[in-house]
């Protein structure tokens, strides 16, 4: 009988990591996450105001553990599929607002790009499961000469660098 404790001790120690690494918060069922500027199918010319919008849920800092909230991240160009069981990466294509910003300025170069919100937990987790937007696609007109690439925007209040909080 005592081995079988130990066993079952020995099973619920090894999964206490995994739990620790998948947040598995769940978002009101009737939340919503879009964007209300651009919209699908946009043509724009040179740089542009991206505006967020969230229903049913707050929007608050990273690493503000509030019920029901969360912060942005826009994806860029991205292509790859989110794993909910790890924090939202933080690069030229997936960018974090962690100061609660909801709308950003955006200067991409020259052509097709596709765009989509993710919504975080206080530690840049997404929700389980996520809460994303519709994906979009725009098409930027201008000259090459004139736009910066992603990486170089800042958005309005400044982007949160992602700390590994």
């Amino acid at each position: 009988m005592k081995i079988v404790r130990l066993i079952v001790l020995a099973a619920l120690l090894a999964s206490v990591p995994c739990a620790a690494q998948a947040q598995g918060k769940s978002a009101p069922k009737d939340a919503a996450l879009y964007f209300i500027w651009p919209q699908n199918g946009a043509v724009i010319k040179g740089a542009f105001w991206c505006r967020f919008g969230l229903r049913n849920m707050g929007v608050t800092h990273a690493g503000d553990d509030y019920p029901n909230s969360g912060h942005h991240h826009l994806f860029v160009d991205v292509n790859e599929p989110l794993d909910a069981n790890k924090p939202i990466p933080q690069d030229k294509n997936h960018l974090h607002f962690g100061a609660g910003q909801t709308e950003a300025r955006l200067e991409l170069l020259p052509g097709k790009h596709t765009l989509q919100l993710v919504l975080g937990d206080a530690k840049h987790y997404p929700f389980n499961p996520p809460l994303v937007s519709e994906k979009i696609t725009i098409t930027v007109k201008g000259s090459p000469a004139t736009a910066r690439p992603v990486a170089d925007l800042e958005p309005r209040g400044a982007a949160h660098r992602h700390s590994g909080h």
